[in-house]
């Protein structure tokens, strides 16, 4: 059971409790928050299962920063992002997001996941276009896949770009900094070369459907909308969903 179901079941889950104490609220009023989709509380169970401590997000608890680490093609081995990780936690970073772009990104997530106390977040993309020569070559099967794959590997959130819409991305063509998001542009760009619409976005009821996703996820990104089948209609939403 995710935490949004537990929620609004009327459970309170440790989770819950955690974050209650944490934050220094009321266990029920967490409940509340989580079940209204006004509170996140990122975290996977298998990440649980090992060093993090579950916080929450929203409009109720106090304001969060996220730091972002991550290898690229030329440098960052192991060793490297686990002392970013000690730093950016050390320094009271709340989340931390992996966007590893170089190789051994499996190996280099698992350490992160296993060592780091504060939820941690990917953008899946970026590694499914580790795994093509053409970013061309990507199918909305890879997308979904690669989510349930971080997912089962202990992923906390995760950032899509399903507000990246066919339909606008001309109107980025005289922007002077263009799609400044790596993600977005990279969708853009598949989207220019099929002619069709963001994946992200005509595949976002499979997305977030529970008995699609992983089972070892919770629902971090999902509360975000009232329903798991409504997608987001504004080309503003880039949220994740997990």
């Amino acid at each position: 059971m995710t935490q949004l179901e537990a929620a609004r079941k009327g459970s309170v889950t440790p989770e819950m409790e955690f974050v209650a104490r944490r934050e220094d609220l009321e266990p029920e009023l967490i409940r509340s928050e989580v079940a209204r989709g006004r509170m996140v509380i990122p975290a996977n169970k298998v990440h649980r299962a090992k060093k993090l401590e579950p916080m929450g997000i929203g409009v109720a608890a106090a304001c969060k920063i996220n730091a972002n680490i991550g290898n690229s093609a030329v440098t960052g081995k192991v060793d490297d992002e686990l002392e970013k990780l000690n730093t950016a936690v050390g320094l009271g970073a709340d989340t931390v997001m992996d966007l590893s772009t170089g190789g051994n990104i499996d190996g280099i997530r698992q350490a992160i996941i296993d060592a780091s106390p504060v939820p941690i977040g990917t953008v899946p993309v970026y590694q499914v276009i580790q795994d093509v020569k053409d970013p061309r070559d990507v199918t909305p099967r890879m997308l979904l896949d690669m989510v349930e794959h971080q997912a089962k590997q202990g992923v906390d959130y995760m950032t899509i770009h399903a507000g990246v819409l066919l339909e606008y991305v001309a109107l980025t063509s005289n922007r002077v900094t263009g799609i400044v998001s790596r993600g977005g542009s990279l969708m853009a760009a598949w989207m220019v070369a099929h002619h069709q619409q963001n994946a992200w976005y005509t595949h976002f009821d499979e997305l977030s459907d529970p008995p699609r996703r992983s089972r070892s996820a919770t629902a971090c990104g999902r509360v975000a909308w009232p329903t798991p089948t409504t997608r987001p209609s504004s080309p503003s939403w880039t949220r994740l969903a997990s």
